[in-house]
């Protein structure tokens, strides 16, 4: 937390970009700083998929969670994929307060 400030970092699949926006501009508004993702390699961004890009991006989002207060996971339909799944453990490991979009199945 930064002043009155919670920070909250987005987590999920970059297919549900428009759910990412939505999310952050509602958080956003709420007064929290949050923090998402620099590419929707799933949406368009096909620079993620070059080189070493994925593996920088994917570390480079932990580093992110290691910033926040919690995370929020945008699961849209319930799905959380291996990246996610691999965050959010990440986010538990770690002592971060792990928030759904949608109630989690389990």
């Amino acid at each position: 937390m930064i002043e009155n400030y919670k920070i909250i970092t987005l987590c999920g699949s970059t297919r549900f970009k428009d759910d990412f926006i939505s999310a952050q501009k509602r958080l956003t508004l709420e007064g929290n700083i949050v923090i998402s993702v620099g590419l929707f390699g799933h949406s368009g961004d096909n620079e993620v998929w070059t080189d070493k890009t994925k593996e920088m991006l994917d570390d480079m989002h932990l580093r992110k969670i290691d910033l926040a207060d919690e995370i929020f996971v945008i699961n849209t339909g319930g799905y959380i994929g291996d990246s996610t799944g691999r965050e959010i453990e990440y986010a538990n490991k770690t002592g971060k307060a792990v928030k759904y979009l949608e109630k989690p199945a389990s």
